[in-house]
């Protein structure tokens, strides 16, 4: 038996068996769903979540038990269990899996799903993208403005009353 960052791995009978690790001062949090954050960051967290629950859970009832306690952690957080089973589908249907996972079709999906590569993340060049893009603006006069990146001698209230601070103390 072996635990290695999040990953619980023990031998048994010959076989590898892998689930989740959990510190014994684990406590999960996750974002609330009633926060101000965009849905697509509540609905990324669940998906994140169940995809390594499956590629960390070796046995369906592994997978089972840890899809619980995510599903228990999430709605102590106010995630309506209709939103979370919704994500749980979504998941499924993202990762071409049109049937619901099953003792017998888990270990032939899960390896699927593990071997499946990981998508690369094609770099942006902000700097010609976004701000010099002829293409965002059309020919718009804004395309002239150079844009300045940084605050550090913005005349804010900050930097207005420390000047003014400073020439009253000298006085």
């Amino acid at each position: 038996m072996a635990d290695f960052l999040d990953l619980h791995m023990e031998n048994q009978d010959g076989h590898l068996f892998t689930t989740i690790y959990h510190k014994p001062s684990y406590e999960p949090y996750y974002l609330p769903f009633n926060s101000i954050h965009p849905l697509h960051m509540k609905k990324n967290i669940v998906f994140t979540m169940l995809l390594r629950v499956i590629r960390y859970c070796s046995t369906f009832q592994a997978y089972l038990d840890e899809r619980e306690k995510l599903r228990m952690a999430l709605m102590v957080k106010k995630y309506p269990n209709e939103f979370i089973q919704e994500q749980f589908n979504h998941v499924l249907l993202k990762l071409n899996i049109n049937q619901p996972l099953t003792c017998s079709n888990y270990s032939n999906y899960r390896q699927r799903i593990i071997d499946s590569p990981v998508k690369e993340k094609i770099p942006i060049d902000y700097i010609n993208s976004m701000l010099y893009g002829t293409n965002t603006f059309g020919e718009s006069p804004i395309n002239e403005v150079i844009p300045v990146l940084g605050t550090r001698n913005v005349n804010n209230l900050q930097r207005r009353l420390m000047h003014t601070r400073s020439i009253n103390i000298d006085t």
